[in-house]
């Protein structure tokens, strides 16, 4: 598997993690507030959804880490396929800004390990 591949797959990951650290625990203070455009009633209201979102983007983290780990094409295409998805959906139906921050990432790592294989 080519180094850029690679790399790309674990930016996917990285920023994965700082989801679930965002979703999971700064949610409620300042710092999620304002990732995420959030008044305190909103995040107060919404935090254990937000906990949940984090736990599967943890699930996501999971599966790129496992494919780099094992270097299994076919694991890092399904969670990188994974993550197009769920960011095209997050684009349709909360903010366009999903999609550089998640799609276009895996989009690319996708395209990369596509290259390599």
């Amino acid at each position: 598997m080519s180094l850029l591949a690679n790399v790309l797959v674990g930016v996917v990951a990285a920023l994965h993690l700082l989801f679930l650290v965002l979703e999971m625990f700064l949610w409620t203070e300042p710092l999620g507030r304002k990732v995420f455009n959030n008044s305190v009633e909103l995040a107060e209201t919404t935090k254990v959804m937000a906990g949940n979102q984090g736990l599967y983007n943890g699930f996501l983290v999971a599966g790129l880490v496992w494919g780099l780990v094992s270097d299994q094409t076919d694991v890092k295409v399904f969670f990188l396929v994974c993550v197009v998805v769920a960011g095209v959906y997050g684009a349709a139906t909360v903010s366009t800004r999903i999609l550089l921050v998640q799609a276009l990432p895996a989009a690319l790592g996708l395209a990369a390990v596509l290259a390599a294989a």
